[in-house]
């Protein structure tokens, strides 16, 4: 049921590559949000959405199929909430415009994660960071504003090591990816360079693990986020998998917690309360493997409709304190689902407030 008394108009920019397909299949249907609008490159604008994108996955929804391709322009995009897929060469200065324009972005591109006065969240772990954008809006100017979903692999160990942190306090994390081509966007990774092979760099990854991870994780006092004392060394691989990325753990803390104890935390957590019932959130938001080869990409990718994230093998470390493994959906926990779970939790909690709504 909708808060409102119709669906919510929103956009997709970038909508005709991976993520922006990703952001409409995962809004075909949905109850609280009615995508009215679809924008992308100047050379695709025009065109019926049909026509100008190659669609990769599932059955491209009739109603987004004839959509006009609009320019990535608040003159031409104007629903009230857009979710931005923009390559980050672009998304900096276009998602601004949209938020000057007094329309609230969702992005899933770097630009704006680690400005001081913009939100970095991931519902379940930092929904309270939200209301950071009260204090965007003040300091910018904006009647907009400019809400950002973590790095992909970021939202992995996030996820598993959120309910860790609270109880005993994070302080050192060693982290190992294995990400899947699907995070390259299309066409990715070519085949000849990633079939049988692991390639030990992606771009710009380690770093965004390494400073993402503290925000997240830091603590919120209703006017800026003071970030968590945690160093992280981290170690980006991509793998010939499809989609869910994987990480491997090493985890020291200030209070040092046994397994069980570890498991007790994570099995009995259940994320920021506001989250429960949002119509993309999954329940439950962690699941816990006791198998000793979980988890696993091909098992374990779509639990929780892709939006949980699966962690297994948690055991003592010769190297810190605790070791684990974490996995889960790149695409959609990862990208489009996370930013669209962002929007559902600003609808609940009432940050909409000079949005025009219908």
């Amino acid at each position: 049921m909708t808060p409102f008394a119709t669906r919510l108009p929103v956009a997709v920019l970038g909508a005709t590559g991976a993520v922006g397909q990703a952001f409409i299949r995962s809004l075909d249907g949905h109850p609280w949000f009615d995508l009215v609008e679809v924008a992308a490159s100047e050379r695709s604008a025009g065109k019926a959405y049909r026509d100008a994108s190659r669609w990769l996955e599932g059955h491209l929804p009739a109603s987004v199929a004839w959509l006009p391709v609009r320019n990535c322009t608040p003159e031409e995009v104007t629903a009230p909430i857009v979710f931005s897929a923009l390559d980050s060469g672009v998304a900096g200065a276009v998602e601004a415009a949209f938020a000057r324009a007094g329309r609230l972005v969702l992005s899933n591109a770097k630009n704006y994660r680690m400005e001081p006065d913009v939100p970095l969240v991931i519902p379940e772990v930092n929904g309270d960071h939200l209301a950071l954008l009260a204090h965007q809006r003040a300091v910018r100017g904006w009647t907009g504003g400019i809400v950002t979903n973590a790095n992909c692999a970021v939202t992995v160990i996030a996820a598993a090591l959120a309910p860790l942190h609270r109880a005993f306090t994070v302080t050192k994390v060693f982290a190992t990816t294995m990400q899947a081509v699907s995070g390259a966007g299309y066409p990715g990774v070519p085949s000849l360079d990633i079939l049988g092979n692991v390639i030990p760099y992606i771009g710009d990854e380690e770093p965004k693990i390494e400073t993402e991870l503290a925000k997240l994780l830091g603590t919120f006092d209703g006017h800026t986020v003071t970030q968590a004392d945690i160093v992280t060394s981290a170690h980006a691989n991509r793998v010939p998998v499809e989609h869910g990325h994987t990480v491997c753990l090493s985890v020291a803390f200030a209070q040092k917690p046994t397994p069980a104890q570890a498991l007790e935390v994570l099995r009995a957590w259940t994320g920021h309360e506001a989250v429960r019932g949002l119509p993309s959130a999954p329940d439950p938001a962690l699941i816990i493997r006791e198998e000793l080869d979980r988890p696993q990409p091909r098992r374990d990718v779509n639990a929780g409709r892709g939006m949980a994230t699966t962690v297994g093998r948690v055991r003592e470390d010769t190297l810190f304190d605790l070791r684990l493994v974490a996995m889960s959906h790149n695409v959609v926990r990862g990208a489009a689902g996370g930013s669209i779970l962002n929007a559902e939790l600003l609808v609940v909690t009432g940050q909409l407030a000079g949005l025009r709504t219908s």
